[in-house]
């Protein structure tokens, strides 16, 4: 499911946002801003990832006028964006200081009667996700979410195949001892019929 636009589309929107054409910086805005928000509310709560997802597309049209397309792929750049958003964060998060609950706060966390055991699952799944080194991240989502193949991944992220794999298997092996997975089931090993 690719829905990127074919590369003489997206070279002549570039070109246009470059030269301050408003539609064509809002065409390359709907072209990717559903993949960069699902890019990023896997590694940051929903409303966070809804802020950096503007974040991203402000710093796009800021520095489009700088953007060549023979430095990076348009795609590869985006992502690039928003993985230092996220990690910039993260970074921040880390270093401010946690202010503890009192004991009138009022929780708002669903009782495990109103949770169904999917969701804790991919809650579940979803935090151990954001615990992985920020190139694990990356690979798991543009693998998994994004569905992209070893071989595109390896290009976005200018590796070989091969490392991607490494760093895929990795990744896979942490988040099934974290989440106590002795028997990995087909996907989490990755295999699909796109390699």
């Amino acid at each position: 499911m690719d829905d990127t636009p074919p590369p003489q589309t997206l070279a002549a929107w570039i070109h246009k946002a470059q030269a301050g054409d408003k539609q064509a910086v809002a065409a390359l805005y709907e072209a990717f801003v559903d993949r960069i928000y699902r890019f990023l509310a896997l590694r940051v709560d929903a409303s966070d990832a809804e802020d950096l997802t503007a974040e991203v597309f402000l710093i796009m049209v800021r520095s489009l006028p700088s953007y060549r397309p023979s430095d990076v792929p348009f795609e590869a750049w985006l992502y690039r964006i928003a993985a230092n958003r996220a990690n910039e964060f993260h970074r921040r998060r880390y270093r401010a200081p946690q202010v503890p609950l009192d004991d009138n706060h009022s929780d708002d966390t669903p009782t495990q009667e109103e949770t169904l055991e999917a969701k804790e699952d991919a809650a579940a799944l979803v935090n151990a996700l954001r615990r992985l080194p920020a190139e694990q991240q990356t690979v798991l989502i543009l693998r998994f979410v994004e569905r992209m193949s070893h071989q595109a991944v390896a290009a976005l992220l200018k590796k070989k195949p091969q490392t991607v794999k490494s760093i895929q298997h990795r990744a896979l092996r942490q988040l099934a001892q974290w989440l106590n997975i002795h028997k990995q089931r087909h996907y989490l090993r990755g295999e699909s019929g796109d390699d």
